[in-house]
């Protein structure tokens, strides 16, 4: 079995943990969950590092569980956040589990055959059978409300003036019944977490230690954040999401494409599994080339594959090359639309019908009239730029401002024009 605390430790993975967890661990295959909050119907990039984390617990011979709190996302952790968050329905939240546990088995070896397989649990499935008064009655005694009140995450929002509803008080409770339960129920005695989970995670360690006179351990690996000091995980554009229809593939990779040198060293480590010996060398070839962007190259390849597969590598890389590279007509045709629409999103465009598309009468009157002068204001100004070899169409380089138009669409109905360096536009054929 591989040393999972030593894999974190040189990834710079482990924040915290509790005593004895490293001898625990070298006993034999042990269980441990991690939390994910279904708020959403997928994953963002911010919930990599637990998933990592999993990964490498699993990898190291460990059986690992994902929790997804059904019962605890209809109430909302309080750590560290500044207000009560919006509350989720059930059929909501049924929904956002059934997309997470999707997105997790792209990690995680959920196959019956393996011993240490992964595991998915739903907390709704133990607290909804709980009334309220046997809960209070039998678990809330255990912990007293000073223990509670001294965690760093509710003395934070009592400072901070907002108040504190009853609900979200009592999810350090609920979260901590959770590990008591799985500890019971699964032989699961290790909690993982981000480092703001500390003290919901101990509090299971403290009801299992008072109901039981039983053992567990924590673990927690530090909170992501970049080196401009700036949040991990957020763009412009808003969160990085797993699901490819809230961010696309090439959105995903071009991310990971643009992260800084000071941070690639760091993301290396933490999102993929590739080992110390490979790191180190791309680290040296980055430093000795650091133009060459290897280090971000490679971070981007390894993830976009975990995450969306080969083939939609390959249409990012095809698609960043469009862009920012050479690249032909061929690389343009062979991208799909959605690809297509979401590289050149934002970029001006001209619809015009397929029998204005057939009676243009060569690539100046295209251009121009046809399109509506959008993308040239006059006949002038088009033919004076074709001439001086500034305009591109799907690629291919127009010399004669009276050619014929005899390009081929691109899926079927996409022209994309260059105008000079950096200029865009699409001329859609309906």
């Amino acid at each position: 079995m591989n040393n999972f605390i030593e894999e974190l430790r040189w990834r710079g993975m482990l924040q915290d943990m509790t005593p004895e967890i490293e001898e625990h661990l070298n006993k034999g295959m042990a269980s441990a969950y991690l939390g994910f909050d279904p708020t959403a119907d997928s994953l963002h990039i911010g919930h990599l590092v637990g998933v990592m984390t999993l990964l490498h617990f699993q990898k190291a011979g460990h059986k690992p569980y994902a929790l997804v709190g059904g019962a605890t996302g209809m109430i909302g952790d309080p750590s560290f956040k500044s207000a009560e968050r919006n509350l989720l329905d059930k059929s909501t939240l049924d929904h956002n589990v059934d997309c997470i546990k999707t997105q997790l088995g792209k990690f995680l070896n959920f196959n019956e055959g393996s011993a240490n397989k992964a595991e998915l649990v739903n907390n709704y499935d133990w607290m909804s059978k709980f009334s309220f008064l046997e809960f209070i009655r039998d678990v809330g005694k255990y912990i007293t409300v000073n223990y509670m009140m001294a965690k760093d995450s509710v003395k934070r929002r009592l400072e901070d003036g907002n108040g504190l509803s009853f609900t979200e008080f009592s999810y350090q409770l609920i979260q901590g019944y959770d590990f008591y339960h799985l500890w019971k129920n699964h032989n699961i005695s290790i909690q993982l977490g981000g480092s703001d989970q500390w003290g919901n995670i101990v509090t299971g360690t403290e009801l299992i230690r008072k109901m039981e006179g039983g053992q567990a351990f924590a673990l927690t690996v530090p909170l992501i954040t970049k080196a401009d000091g700036s949040k991990f995980g957020k763009t412009e554009a808003g969160s990085v999401w797993l699901d490819p229809e809230k961010t696309s593939p090439y959105a995903f990779f071009q991310f990971w494409l643009n992260v800084s040198d000071e941070d690639a060293s760091k993301f290396i480590r933490i999102f993929t599994t590739l080992d110390r010996e490979t790191i180190e060398l791309l680290e040296k070839e980055h430093s000795e080339a650091p133009h060459l962007r290897k280090l971000q190259k490679e971070i981007a390849r390894q993830v976009t594959i975990m995450v969306h597969g080969e083939n939609e590598l390959e249409m990012a890389v095809k698609a960043s090359e469009i862009l920012f590279g050479k690249s032909s007509t061929e690389d343009l045709a062979s991208l799909d639309e959605r690809t297509f629409l979401q590289v050149f999103e934002g970029v001006p465009q001209a619809t015009i019908t397929k029998a204005e598309f057939a009676a243009a009468e060569n690539i100046l009157d295209l251009l121009s009239e046809k399109t509506n002068f959008i993308i040239f204001p006059s006949k002038g100004e088009a033919r004076k730029m074709i001439q001086g070899g500034g305009v591109s169409i799907n690629k291919e380089k127009i010399s004669e401002p009276n050619q014929l138009v005899l390009h081929s669409l691109l899926q079927g109905k996409y022209l994309l024009v260059q105008k000079g360096k950096k200029q865009y536009f699409i001329i859609s054929v309906a």
